[in-house]
C-alpha cells in the first residue's frame, strides 16, 4: 500500500499548483445497483490520489489561502454505531486527522454551514462541475454569496475553474511508489493469464475461464477485476468490448482474453493475450497472430522519453498495414491506405492508453497541435489488434475478405512504463510468443 507520507507529498504539489485558489474535491458516492442494493464502493480516483481515504460521501478542501493548520480539511461521515453495524467501520473525524493527515475534520452534515467561511478569501475556486449534484449547489451558493458581497468587501473568488488539468498532470507521471504498485498489479494479472491458458481446452465455457482469472485476483489480495473481464472465443473476439462470456470454446478457434486486476489501492493491470484453444494455430491464425505480434513488439520497442503515444500508435499501424498488404487483405500503397483510413474495418482502435488509478487513466495526449512527449514515470498500454469479420463494410477499392480469414480476432496488450533510458514492460511474464502458446 502507498505510505501516508506519499499522500502528504502529493497534497503539497497540488497546493503549489493551486496558487491562492481553494479546491473542493468530493469523494465518490454509493451507487444503487437495484432496489436497495448498492454496487461495491469505488472511490473517486482524484480524491483518492490526494487523500488515501476510502469512504463514500466525504469532501476534501484544499485551502492554500488559509493559515498553516487549516489548509487541508476533510468532511467525513462520523462514527455511528447504528450505521457501522450495518455497513462497517468508519474512521470518523478523529481518524481523518490522526490516520489521514487532515489539519481539521468535520462531520459531512456540516459542509453547507462551514464551506462559505472556508472559501472566503480564496482568489478562485477549483471544483469540477456536473459530477456531484449534492456538493455542487453548496459550492455555487458559497461563490454566489462572495460575489454578492464583493461590492462592499472588495474581495471575492475571481472564477470557478476545473481542478482536473492540475491534478491530471500530476497523476500522469507516476512516482516510484506508484510504479511498484503497478508492478504488483501486473504480476497478479500476468499470473492469471498464464493460469487461464493452462486450463483452456475445447468444450469449456468462456465463463469458466473467467472464473479462473478472477479467482486468482481475489486469492492474491486484489479487489477484483479492474474492468469487465473479456473472454472471447472465435468470432466473439471481433467484438471489442465483449463481456457476455457465456459461449462454448470451439476446437479450432482462437481465444482472446483481456483481463487485469485492481489492487486495494486502485492501481490496475490491463493485459490482453490471444491463443489457440486446441493448442495449435491454423495457417491463417498464425499469419495474423505473427503480424499483430510484430506490430506490438515494434510499438513496445519505440516507447522511450521524447517519443509520444501517437508515435507508438503510428509505429504499430505501419507494421500492421504493411503486413495486411502482403497478405492480400488490403490493396494499395502503405501511405495511401493509412491516409485514407482504408484499414479501419480490420483495425478500428488506437494502440493504447494511459494506465494508473484508472484503467483509461487521465492525462492529455496532445496539447494543441503538439503531441505530449513521453517522460519517465508515464505508463501506457500497447495493444494493437486485428478483427476480421463482416461487422463493418469493406471500404471501396479494398478486397473482399475470403471466408478463411473471417472470425479471427487477435489483440496483444502489455503495460509499459517509460524509464529514463527507454521502457520497462511490466507484463512481460504473460507469454506471447507463438512457441509458448502452442502445445
Amino acid at each position: 500500500m502507498i505510505d501516508p507520507s506519499t499522500f502528504a507529498q502529493r497534497r503539497q504539489r497540488f497546493f503549489a499548483q493551486l496558487g491562492e485558489a481553494a479546491a473542493v474535491i468530493p469523494a465518490a458516492t454509493l451507487v444503487t445497483h437495484h432496489a436497495d442494493c448498492e454496487w461495491p464502493f469505488r472511490q473517486n480516483s482524484d480524491f483518492w490520489y490526494l487523500t488515501g481515504f476510502d469512504e463514500p460521501e466525504a469532501v476534501a478542501l484544499f485551502l492554500p489561502h488559509r493559515p498553516e493548520g487549516e489548509r487541508y480539511v476533510l468532511f467525513v461521515q462520523p462514527r455511528e454505531a447504528s450505521a457501522e453495524v450495518w455497513n462497517g467501520f468508519r474512521w470518523g473525524t478523529e481518524g481523518a486527522v490522526a490516520e489521514f493527515g487532515a489539519d481539521l475534520a468535520h462531520p459531512r452534515s456540516e459542509l453547507e454551514q462551514r464551506l462559505p467561511d472556508y472559501l472566503r478569501g480564496a482568489e478562485g475556486i477549483a471544483f469540477r462541475v456536473g459530477k456531484n449534484p449534492k456538493v455542487e449547489p453548496l459550492v455555487l451558493a458559497a461563490w454566489a454569496a462572495q460575489l454578492d458581497r464583493a461590492p462592499r468587501s472588495g474581495r471575492a473568488a475571481l472564477g470557478l475553474v476545473a481542478p482536473c488539468p492540475l491534478l491530471h498532470e500530476l497523476r500522469l507521471r507516476k512516482g516510484p511508489e506508484e510504479l511498484e504498485r503497478m508492478r504488483e498489479a501486473a504480476r497478479i494479472s500476468a499470473e492469471a493469464h498464464e493460469l487461464a491458458r493452462q486450463v483452456v481446452r475445447p468444450g469449456l465455457n468462456e465463463r469458466q475461464v473467467q472464473a479462473v482469472i478472477e479467482q486468482h485476483f481475489l486469492e492474491q489480495g486484489a479487489r477484483g477485476p479492474a474492468y469487465g473481464t473479456i473472454v472471447a472465443g472465435g468470432d466473439n473476439a471481433c467484438v471489442l468490448h465483449y463481456i457476455a462470456n457465456n459461449a462454448p470454446l470451439n476446437d479450432g478457434d482462437l481465444l482472446l482474453i483481456d483481463a487485469g486486476c485492481s489492487l486495494a489501492d486502485y492501481y490496475n493491470g490491463d493485459i490482453t493475450r490471444s491463443f489457440p484453444i486446441n493448442g495449435r494455430f491454423s495457417g491463417e491464425q498464425r499469419a495474423l497472430y505473427e503480424l499483430v505480434l510484430a506490430a506490438q513488439e515494434a510499438a513496445v520497442d519505440s516507447v522511450a522519453p521524447g517519443f509520444s503515444a501517437e508515435g507508438v500508435h503510428e509505429t504499430a499501424l505501419r507494421v500492421l498495414v504493411a503486413g495486411l498488404l502482403d497478405l492480400g487483405l488490403l490493396a494499395g500503397s502503405l501511405d495511401g491506405v493509412i491516409e485514407q483510413g482504408a484499414y479501419r474495418h480490420l483495425y478500428m482502435h488506437r494502440t493504447g492508453h494511459w494506465l494508473g488509478l484508472d484503467v483509461h487513466d487521465v492525462g492529455a495526449y496532445r496539447l494543441g497541435e503538439h503531441h505530449v512527449e513521453l517522460e519517465p514515470g508515464m505508463v501506457l498500454t500497447v495493444e494493437p489488434g486485428l478483427y476480421v469479420s463482416d461487422r463493418l463494410p469493406v471500404p471501396d477499392g479494398q478486397p473482399e475478405i475470403e471466408a478463411r480469414w473471417k472470425g479471427i480476432g487477435i489483440r496483444i496488450e502489455d503495460d509499459v512504463a517509460v524509464t529514463a533510458h527507454g521502457h520497462e514492460n511490466l507484463t512481460a511474464a504473460a507469454l506471447k510468443s507463438p512457441a509458448a502458446l502452442e502445445r
